[in-house]
Protein backbone atom coordinates (compact mmCIF):
# COMPACT_ATOMS: atom_id res chain seq x y z
CA UNK A 1 0.00 0.00 0.00
CA UNK A 2 1.59 3.21 -1.39
CA UNK A 3 0.96 6.42 1.16
CA UNK A 4 -1.57 8.09 -1.87
CA UNK A 5 -3.67 4.94 -1.49
CA UNK A 6 -4.29 5.76 2.19
CA UNK A 7 -4.79 8.65 1.91
CA UNK A 8 -7.56 7.55 -1.00
CA UNK A 9 -8.98 5.52 1.42
CA UNK A 10 -9.93 7.93 4.22
CA UNK A 11 -10.25 11.07 2.12
CA UNK A 12 -14.12 10.48 2.41
CA UNK A 13 -14.31 9.14 6.17
CA UNK A 14 -14.06 12.37 7.72
CA UNK A 15 -14.63 11.33 11.56
CA UNK A 16 -12.03 8.96 12.93
CA UNK A 17 -12.15 7.39 15.94
CA UNK A 18 -9.35 8.53 17.86
CA UNK A 19 -7.74 6.57 20.53
CA UNK A 20 -5.14 6.82 23.13
CA UNK A 21 -3.84 5.58 26.55
CA UNK A 22 -5.50 6.68 29.79
CA UNK A 23 -3.36 7.17 33.03
CA UNK A 24 -4.93 3.97 34.41
CA UNK A 25 -3.53 2.47 30.88
CA UNK A 26 -7.33 2.32 29.79
CA UNK A 27 -8.14 2.74 25.66
CA UNK A 28 -10.05 5.81 25.26
CA UNK A 29 -11.40 6.29 22.17
CA UNK A 30 -13.59 9.36 20.74
CA UNK A 31 -14.81 10.67 17.03
CA UNK A 32 -12.34 12.96 16.02
CA UNK A 33 -12.74 15.07 12.59
CA UNK A 34 -10.06 14.58 10.15
CA UNK A 35 -8.82 18.14 9.07
CA UNK A 36 -5.96 17.15 6.60
CA UNK A 37 -3.74 14.25 5.01
CA UNK A 38 -0.18 14.99 3.88
CA UNK A 39 2.04 12.19 2.10
CA UNK A 40 5.00 13.85 1.05
CA UNK A 41 8.17 12.61 0.91
CA UNK A 42 7.35 8.98 2.64
CA UNK A 43 6.25 10.84 5.51
CA UNK A 44 2.15 10.65 6.25
CA UNK A 45 0.63 13.17 8.62
CA UNK A 46 -3.01 13.78 9.82
CA UNK A 47 -4.07 16.96 11.45
CA UNK A 48 -6.96 17.40 13.77
CA UNK A 49 -8.54 20.10 16.37
CA UNK A 50 -9.77 19.84 19.95
CA UNK A 51 -9.92 21.78 22.90
CA UNK A 52 -6.98 22.00 25.09
CA UNK A 53 -8.52 20.73 28.40
CA UNK A 54 -9.64 17.18 26.89
CA UNK A 55 -8.16 14.59 28.53
CA UNK A 56 -6.12 13.24 25.15
CA UNK A 57 -4.05 15.97 25.06
CA UNK A 58 -2.69 14.69 28.71
CA UNK A 59 -3.17 11.04 27.19
CA UNK A 60 -1.04 12.26 24.43
CA UNK A 61 1.76 13.85 26.90
CA UNK A 62 1.76 10.85 28.77
CA UNK A 63 1.81 8.58 25.85
CA UNK A 64 2.38 9.46 22.31
CA UNK A 65 0.99 6.25 20.42
CA UNK A 66 -2.71 6.88 19.29
CA UNK A 67 -4.60 4.69 16.57
CA UNK A 68 -7.33 5.90 13.93
CA UNK A 69 -9.80 3.67 13.29
CA UNK A 70 -11.67 4.65 9.80
CA UNK A 71 -15.06 2.82 8.76
CA UNK A 72 -16.89 3.35 5.62
CA UNK A 73 -19.30 0.51 5.85
CA UNK A 74 -21.35 1.35 2.60
CA UNK A 75 -18.28 0.60 0.04
CA UNK A 76 -17.07 -2.28 2.67
CA UNK A 77 -13.49 -0.33 3.26
CA UNK A 78 -11.77 -0.15 6.87
CA UNK A 79 -8.55 1.90 8.09
CA UNK A 80 -6.54 1.24 11.26
CA UNK A 81 -3.93 3.48 11.54
CA UNK A 82 -0.93 3.97 14.06
CA UNK A 83 1.14 6.49 14.93
CA UNK A 84 2.69 9.12 17.37
CA UNK A 85 0.95 12.29 18.55
CA UNK A 86 1.75 15.60 19.48
CA UNK A 87 -0.07 18.59 20.64
CA UNK A 88 0.21 22.31 19.87
CA UNK A 89 -0.81 25.69 19.90
CA UNK A 90 1.16 26.35 16.22
CA UNK A 91 -0.95 28.99 14.67
CA UNK A 92 0.44 28.70 11.14
CA UNK A 93 -1.36 25.13 11.05
CA UNK A 94 -4.59 26.28 12.56
CA UNK A 95 -4.64 28.95 10.35
CA UNK A 96 -4.10 26.74 7.40
CA UNK A 97 -6.70 24.22 8.73
CA UNK A 98 -9.39 26.58 9.60
CA UNK A 99 -13.05 26.47 8.40
CA UNK A 100 -15.50 28.86 9.79
CA UNK A 101 -17.52 25.43 10.81
CA UNK A 102 -15.09 25.08 13.49
CA UNK A 103 -16.56 28.49 15.04
CA UNK A 104 -19.32 26.26 16.43
CA UNK A 105 -16.49 24.22 18.48
CA UNK A 106 -14.17 26.90 18.87
CA UNK A 107 -16.38 30.56 19.20
CA UNK A 108 -13.39 32.81 19.55
CA UNK A 109 -12.12 31.59 15.87
CA UNK A 110 -8.44 31.28 15.12
CA UNK A 111 -7.52 33.27 18.36
CA UNK A 112 -9.69 30.75 20.03
CA UNK A 113 -6.81 30.04 23.70
CA UNK A 114 -8.76 26.58 23.97
CA UNK A 115 -7.87 25.81 20.11
CA UNK A 116 -5.21 23.08 20.14
CA UNK A 117 -4.29 21.50 17.08
CA UNK A 118 -2.96 17.24 17.14
CA UNK A 119 -0.19 16.34 14.79
CA UNK A 120 -0.01 12.26 14.16
CA UNK A 121 2.75 11.11 12.23
CA UNK A 122 1.73 8.05 10.91
CA UNK A 123 3.91 4.62 11.83
CA UNK A 124 1.65 2.32 10.26
CA UNK A 125 -1.12 1.65 8.36
CA UNK A 126 -3.29 -1.39 7.34
CA UNK A 127 -6.89 -1.22 5.10
CA UNK A 128 -9.50 -4.12 4.40
CA UNK A 129 -11.18 -2.84 1.27
CA UNK A 130 -13.84 -5.49 0.36
CA UNK A 131 -16.48 -5.52 -2.95
CA UNK A 132 -19.60 -3.35 -1.60
CA UNK A 133 -22.12 -4.80 -3.90
CA UNK A 134 -24.10 -7.22 -1.60
CA UNK A 135 -24.69 -9.60 -4.52
CA UNK A 136 -20.24 -10.03 -5.64
CA UNK A 137 -19.75 -10.78 -1.35
CA UNK A 138 -22.88 -13.34 -1.22
CA UNK A 139 -21.98 -15.15 -4.23
CA UNK A 140 -18.23 -14.92 -2.74
CA UNK A 141 -19.19 -16.46 0.71
CA UNK A 142 -21.56 -18.90 -1.03
CA UNK A 143 -18.38 -19.96 -3.15
CA UNK A 144 -16.28 -20.60 -0.21
CA UNK A 145 -18.96 -22.61 1.81
CA UNK A 146 -19.63 -25.09 -1.95
CA UNK A 147 -15.52 -24.98 -2.26
CA UNK A 148 -15.08 -25.94 1.45
CA UNK A 149 -12.88 -22.57 1.74
CA UNK A 150 -12.11 -19.80 3.51
CA UNK A 151 -14.20 -16.26 2.61
CA UNK A 152 -11.97 -14.01 1.52
CA UNK A 153 -13.89 -10.81 0.94
CA UNK A 154 -11.97 -8.10 -0.39
CA UNK A 155 -7.99 -6.72 -0.57
CA UNK A 156 -6.15 -6.39 2.96
CA UNK A 157 -2.40 -4.71 3.22
CA UNK A 158 -0.12 -2.92 5.82
CA UNK A 159 2.04 0.34 5.26
CA UNK A 160 4.80 0.76 7.17
CA UNK A 161 6.56 4.02 7.36
CA UNK A 162 8.57 3.92 10.18
CA UNK A 163 9.79 1.32 12.53
CA UNK A 164 8.02 1.65 16.41
CA UNK A 165 12.15 1.72 17.00
CA UNK A 166 12.32 4.92 14.84
CA UNK A 167 8.84 6.32 16.52
CA UNK A 168 10.62 6.17 19.86
CA UNK A 169 13.89 7.71 18.78
CA UNK A 170 11.72 10.82 17.20
CA UNK A 171 10.43 11.77 20.68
Amino acid sequence: MSILKLRELIKDVKVAMFTTIDQHGLIRSRPLTTLDTDAQQGVAELWFFTAGNAPKIDEIAEDQHVNLSYADPVHQRFVSVSGTATASRDLEMIRRLWKPIHKAWFPEGIDDPTLIVIHVRIIQAEYWDAPSSSIVNAFGIAKAIMLGETYEPGDNEKLSLRTPEDAAAAR
